[in-house]
């Protein structure tokens, strides 16, 4: 890779050159952390041997935690090389969307948008809003999201599924305790290096003013988009960005990941019609439960991890439960969809 870079010819092609290089940081990004974590346990084991050499236990406290911090780096990492399925290292496209419960419902779709937003930006990762659907009092109908970074769809898929809320509603007068449903969909977004064929001659492409309560998560436009696959009725919206070409840009990426994922679908129907399988999803088959009364916990009803400390989950500490499922899950041919 790196005596192709070398070659005069390779620069000339900048979308090639730009691609290669992407490929050369990922790589990188995905070594450099196991070569510190060698570094720093050769530099454990240099001062334990001082120690036994001098007789010194002033240091074991300090050995003992530097091994306490090279075990949960090793677990990280153990989990991030284990994110080698055919999308893994691609980023997410997120889709969340109010399900029984009214305005309530739809207050729990804004509220996991921030949970979401909080767990990306700890990772270091872009988040952004593509297209949203207001709810009539608060909150969203249905919002999108695009999770930029090295294994964003390794890491969300795990979330894919039904999320259920319990609570004092807010917006009861008589503080009732309700709950609340909305379904996390995931889906990695495919390059052009994959084969998805789109005829223009069946899209519509309609523009629109980007205008709602939704401004404090977008930038608002004027040239919002809106594609419509008219053989499978897809439709997609970007309205995020500051022009009308950039919005079809993002548009069409994403409609390329949701035909690519209707594909794979009808094929995995057909493989389960042919084995005689049914599957059901509705919303009572959550993944996780978020109890805010009478009590609090946060259960993932997958792998049995729980915590009580809910404030810290709704803002974005979410590996306590990823991490659990995907090694859970690991070798067991997880979908594209990644759907637990």
């Amino acid at each position: 890779m790196a005596k192709e870079a070398e070659s005069p010819e390779f620069w000339s092609d900048s979308d090639r050159a730009q691609e290669h290089m992407q490929k050369l940081s990922a790589a990188r990004n995905l070594l450099e952390p196991w070569e510190e974590l060698r570094q720093k346990l050769e530099d454990l084991v240099t001062l334990a041997e001082l120690a036994v050499e001098e007789d010194d236990e002033s240091v074991a406290a300090e050995i003992q935690s530097g091994l306490q911090e090279a075990q949960e780096s090793f677990e990280k990492l153990e989990l991030s090389a284990m994110l080698s399925g055919q999308y893994d290292q691609s980023n997410a496209i997120l889709t969340i969307t109010a399900g029984a419960g009214g305005t309530e419902a739809c207050d729990w779709a804004e509220m996991l948008l921030g949970m979401y937003r909080f767990w990306a930006e700890g990772h270091g990762y872009t988040f952004s809003v593509v297209s949203f659907v207001d709810g009539d009092q608060a909150g969203f109908r249905n919002v999108t999201t695009r999770v930029e970074g090295p294994q964003a769809y390794g890491y969300l898929k795990a979330e894919a599924g039904v999320h259920r809320l319990v609570r004092i509603s807010p917006f009861d007068a008589s503080k009732r305790r309700h709950t609340s449903f909305a379904s996390v969909d995931v889906m990695p977004e495919i390059g052009e290096e994959v084969d998805v064929e789109i005829d223009a001659a069946e899209l519509r492409v309609d523009t629109y003013r980007s205008s709602g309560a939704g401004g404090q998560h977008v930038n608002k436009t004027d040239s919002a988009v809106r594609m419509t696959h008219v053989p499978t009725g897809i439709v997609v919206q970007c309205q995020n960005e500051r022009s009308q070409h950039a919005n079809r840009r993002t548009a069409m990426s994403i409609l390329r990941s949701r035909l690519h994922e209707f594909a794979e679908r009808k094929r995995q129907e057909e493989v389960d019609a042919l084995r005689g399988e049914r599957k059901e999803i509705d919303f009572g088959s959550q993944i996780r439960s978020y109890v805010l009364q009478p009590y609090t916990m946060v259960k993932d009803h997958r792998t049995e991890v729980e915590t009580g400390n809910v404030e810290a989950v709704l803002h974005g500490e979410l590996d306590q439960f990823i991490g659990p499922y995907l090694l859970s899950t690991a070798g067991k041919g997880q979908g594209a969809k990644g759907k637990g």
